[in-house]
């Protein structure tokens, strides 16, 4: 049984993450199989990246924040999955509390970093095609550029403050987290006293990425569609809608998931309905991306190609 934590902050030793409970045959299979998934994720988010930096003609914009959000992905499924393997065996399966609260803040911040790609990749599309014209003049490689470091910095220092207050809490009774990773809502369970403000602060700066960002997202995608059934030929139609489908299908995945997760109302089953919401945009989508982009992209397919044949 865990023994208690102390009130003082300094002195715990760590939490206990559950993960999913099952047999040891069960764990070493689970380690099995995301082991794979991690793999594939890093080899071909990695694809992208190298086909990006390797062929000249991806040198664009829309192609530069491709590779940006590869890298991304990368980063965001491995601050999750390297610790949920160990702890598939471990017996113990403890966190440190350092650990938990760097897992916390780079999952989170990482994870509104994706928010803010999703929205500059789906703009830069609205761009490509309702102002196409004006298109090289306004998305330039200095304005992209700038676009992406500024968008790293501020989802890094996005949830800093809440990160801040954390750290300075003091945690009682059971370490137990059911979960696979350090999730504010269980962590925050086993504060000895709550900041009143702590959860409000943490809410409004969800809302921002999780539900503006989508809104804009969705606005900059309806006047795409709007401006491509004006498109008189069928082939212009198209390849409008080629250009746009790879962004559109993962952010549906991204966002669906992630709604359904800060969306739902609390029940007994919250704990189990949050490992497999939380897995599917954790682990899940950062895996799938690359396929949607490659197989729907004629340029990415060629470029994949070229680079494999090195």
């Amino acid at each position: 049984r865990p023994k208690t934590i102390s009130k003082n902050s300094s002195s715990i030793i760590g939490f206990i993450l559950l993960g999913f409970p099952c047999s040891r045959e069960g764990q070493i299979l689970l380690f099995v199989l995301f082991s794979i998934v991690y793999l594939l994720t890093l080899m071909g988010n990695g694809s992208i990246i190298c086909a990006v930096c390797w062929d000249q003609r991806l040198h664009t914009p829309m192609y530069i924040l491709l590779a940006n959000f590869s890298f991304l992905e990368i980063c965001y499924v491995t601050s999750t999955v390297p610790n949920m393997l160990a702890n598939f065996l471990s017996d113990t399966k403890v966190i440190s509390f350092s650990g938990c609260l760097l897992q916390f803040y780079f999952f989170f911040s990482l994870g509104c970093t994706e928010c803010f790609f999703l929205a500059i990749m789906s703009f830069d599309r609205y761009l490509a095609i309702c102002r196409p014209l004006r298109y090289p003049t306004i998305m330039t490689g200095r304005l992209c550029s700038n676009l992406v470091a500024s968008f790293w910095v501020l989802g890094f220092l996005w949830f800093l403050i809440p990160i801040v207050i954390v750290s300075h809490m003091s945690f009682c009774g059971s370490r137990i987290i059911d979960h696979f990773l350090c999730d504010p809502g269980p962590l925050l369970a086993l504060a000895c006293k709550k900041p009143p403000l702590v959860e409000l602060l943490f809410s409004a700066l969800s809302a921002v990425p999780i539900i503006i960002l989508f809104l804009c997202i969705m606005g900059f995608y309806a006047l795409v569609l709007r401006a491509v059934l004006k498109v008189p030929s069928a082939a212009g139609r198209r390849k409008a809608f080629s250009t746009c489908g790879s962004h559109l299908a993962v952010v549906s995945l991204f966002y669906g998931s992630v709604l359904v997760m800060y969306g739902s109302p609390t029940t007994e089953q919250e704990a189990g309905t949050q490992k497999i919401v939380t897995l599917f945009y954790s682990v899940v989508t950062p895996l799938l991306n690359p396929v949607i982009y490659s197989l729907r992209n004629k340029d990415m397919k060629k470029a994949l190609q070229k680079f494999v044949r090195i």
